[in-house]
């Protein structure tokens, strides 16, 4: 298809700045409007990247003046699902920025009315962009055909650095009502996605949290937990914003016939059953691993690389590769990450995923 899809991106901050620029990067799309109630951020993303695009204060303003064919949702976490929920209610198809919510009841209602909006051919997709970086795609591969053996274990590590201006930086970053959580929620929920992804959703989450570097927030800057996988799998996961000056994300895979290890988007080294040795490079060829340093623009590339999926998927009439279904299963494990270290126990994901924890998670975390 050749048509352009047109786009309305809700939220003029950081993270809609970088939608914009995806977008309009895209082939097959269009940025047709930018939504926010904020008229100078609006104002200032127009003049960055868009002179002329159209610029409303709410969503309902953008659909009665736009046709708009995809909705972008990058408004702070806590207003993520409304958003999402009233963009397929308008007939639009939706990208919702990580994580999905900082609300398990209203991730779950948005799962439910993203199920009903397939059936009307409405494609609705939550951002978990590193999925499609090459080297991510490398080593589900190797999982999924085996080439790993049996996996064992794993090692998840999100070892960044938030300074205090960071959360200064607006009234809603570092609270439980609209940030959700601190830098397992933000920075490492990522991180959350892979490990599912690839080891299938945990059964148990033990862990602790803390604020170390960091005044006026309300939620944590270093998490640890141990995660225990239904194959009796065991990994640990790590995710600080108090690590000075911030270091790459690393992930290893351990397994019964092979290893994989991810270190900053990179694949650093791959060894299955059948290699000779390391395979970082021959896997997923040369010149799709970043170089020693990453593009600049790297995190737009990311994005544009799921932005492929969700076009795809429209024309298709196909599942996106990331659902909401997805995000949930994701948002979930970290508050079993949070109702953990609050209430100083394991806690199963199933039953933080179907609700059973909904009301110990307000008053023990909060």
């Amino acid at each position: 298809m050749t048509e352009h899809l047109p786009v309305a991106v809700v939220g003029a901050g950081i993270i809609g700045a970088n939608h914009a620029a995806a977008v309009l990067r895209h082939p097959r799309l269009r940025l047709a409007a930018l939504v926010d109630p904020d008229t100078a951020a609006t104002g200032v993303l127009a003049g960055t990247l868009a002179p002329g695009v159209s610029r409303y204060a709410t969503l309902a303003d953008a659909v009665a003046g736009e046709p708009i064919g995809l909705v972008a949702v990058c408004t702070p976490t806590g207003l993520h699902a409304t958003a999402a929920e009233e963009a397929l209610g308008a007939g639009a198809h939706v990208v919702v920025e990580k994580p999905l919510d900082v609300s398990l009841r209203r991730a779950r209602h948005l799962a439910d009315v993203a199920a009903s909006a397939a059936a009307r051919g409405l494609v609705a997709s939550v951002v978990s962009q590193h999925r499609f970086d090459p080297a991510s795609v490398a080593t589900a591969a190797a999982v999924r055909s085996g080439s790993l053996g049996e996996l064992t274990s794993a090692v998840a590590s999100v070892p960044w650095w938030r300074g205090q201006a960071y959360y200064d930086s607006a009234e809603w970053r570092g609270t439980w009502r609209l940030d959700g959580g601190g830098a397992l929620m933000n920075q490492g929920v990522h991180t959350v996605d892979l490990l599912v992804w690839l080891l299938g959703q945990p059964v148990e989450v033990f862990a602790y949290t803390t604020r170390m570097a960091h005044e006026r927030i309300e939620v944590e800057d270093v998490a640890v937990a141990v995660l225990r996988f239904p194959s009796g799998a065991l990994a640990t996961l790590h995710a600080t914003t108090a690590g000075h000056p911030g270091l790459g994300v690393r992930l290893q895979l351990q397994g019964s016939r092979g290893s994989a290890v991810i270190h900053d988007d990179q694949l650093e080294y791959l060894r299955t059953h059948a290699s000779r040795a390391n395979q970082a490079v021959e896997a997923v060829g040369p010149d799709e691993v970043w170089g020693a340093a990453k593009p600049a623009d790297s995190f737009v590339v990311g994005h544009l690389r799921q932005y492929d999926d969700v076009v795809a998927a429209i024309d298709g009439n196909r599942p996106p590769g990331v659902t909401v279904h997805d995000g949930l299963v994701a948002l979930a494990v970290v508050e079993a990450v949070y109702l953990s270290a609050a209430l100083g126990r394991p806690i199963d994901v199933a039953g933080v995923l179907g609700g059973s924890y909904d009301e110990v998670r307000l008053e023990a975390a909060r």
